[in-house]
């Protein structure tokens, strides 16, 4: 459509909006003089004024001002004495007129501009939820970027490293095995070291595995743990239990508050948090260092905490520490997926998880709801 057309068509609009306006004046007054003995003027210059805001509101500010004129030539001619001329016998008939032409036309523009005012912001609302749209996909788009960076990264470290490991000694071990005995260099001695590193760096590759697993579980939902009574005492015993091997260089002191109520949890979900903490307060404690296990009523929760005497976490990366892959220290050979898999249980159990300054190092706490509990 050219330039022409449109003005053409726009033409148009605004002589069937006049048009409109101008019939919509005649109705209203044909109907007026039917009741006119029943009427004063004052209510019938309402009602002119009604019929000039609904235009005002429906077609704009110039239609509405046209019927301010039309409906004020009708309140003259058709309802004010002499009737059907248009001059006016009485001075205060004069003084209505013009106030009622006055407020049509100050009504008229007002609702149109109320009108154009309301169109702009709902222009402006599109386009900020437009513009929000766009940001969130955006940011959606960026986070699955990211997401899939530390994937190809957790991929590249976390499963090339062990299996690189476990194809140099067999590469090895293959080597000395297609040898003669006589021209054979491994000793019984070194071929047990190398199988205990093949053996080692498999189990790491299934805990990888098993870890990704769960916490796709998780995620997805698909987890049902069965909730049993257990006390926070049970909870710390299986967890410390699982972790003897890991704590065997460290003191570990247990703290637990008397009387605590019993809670209806996940009760190896819950010991897997804890272990978790307790094998991350290991990895970044040196020997001999000690690790403190608490738990206590706090409010309407019961709350576990591990402290270790590790450098600390700033908090800048405090949040980070439980999304998946993540890993605070690069040089660390965990998978970056405890912490992530300790906070999706907690979640699911309608608990939180944080991290606060411990006297030496860092605490890692979790908590749960006792109402939520005790169901």
């Amino acid at each position: 459509m050219n330039k022409g057309d449109s003005d053409d068509r726009r033409k148009s609009q605004s002589f069937f909006l006049y048009l409109i306006a101008t019939i919509g004046v005649a109705v209203t007054t044909l109907i007026l003089v039917q009741f006119r003995v029943h009427f004063n003027s004052t209510t019938i210059a309402l009602v002119f004024l009604l019929l000039v805001l609904v235009v005002a509101t429906l077609f704009g500010s110039r239609p509405a001002l046209l019927t301010s004129l039309i409906a004020a030539f009708s309140l003259n001619f058709f309802f004010l004495p002499p009737l059907y001329t248009l001059t006016i016998a009485e001075p205060q008939n004069w003084i209505s007129l013009f106030v009622f032409l006055a407020i049509a036309a100050t009504v008229g523009q007002l609702s149109a501009k109320a009108k154009h005012r309301a169109e702009v912001a709902e222009g402006l609302y599109k386009e900020l939820r437009g513009a929000f749209e766009q940001a969130s996909q955006a940011e959606a788009l960026k986070r699955s970027e990211k997401l899939k960076s530390s994937l190809l990264d957790a991929v590249s470290h976390d499963l090339r490293t062990p299996l690189t490991s476990i194809k140099a000694a067999t590469t090895m071990l293959l080597e000395e095995h297609r040898k003669d005995a006589i021209h054979r260099t491994l000793n019984p001695e070194r071929s047990g070291d190398l199988l205990e590193v093949i053996d080692e760096e498999t189990d790491r590759l299934n805990s990888f595995v098993e870890s990704m697993v769960e916490l796709a579980r998780i995620e997805a939902g698909d987890v049902n743990w069965r909730r049993t009574p257990v006390t926070a005492d049970e909870i710390i015993a299986n967890a410390l239990q699982r972790a003897s091997g890991i704590t065997k260089n460290h003191a570990v002191t247990v703290k637990i508050e008397p009387n605590l109520p019993t809670l209806s949890v996940g009760p190896k979900a819950i010991a897997e948090v804890l272990y978790n903490l307790i094998d991350n307060a290991v990895k970044y404690s040196a020997v001999g260092g000690e690790i403190v296990i608490r738990s206590d009523r706090n409010k309407g929760t019961v709350r576990f905490s591990v402290d270790d005497e590790g450098i600390g976490i700033p908090l800048s990366e405090r949040e980070n520490v439980f999304h998946k892959f993540y890993r605070a220290d690069k040089a660390s050979k965990g998978f970056g997926m405890g912490l992530a898999i300790a906070n999706g249980i907690i979640e699911a159990h309608d608990g939180r998880i944080w991290i606060e300054d411990a006297e030496h190092g860092t605490r890692f706490l979790f908590e749960l709801p006792i109402e939520v509990s005790n169901e």
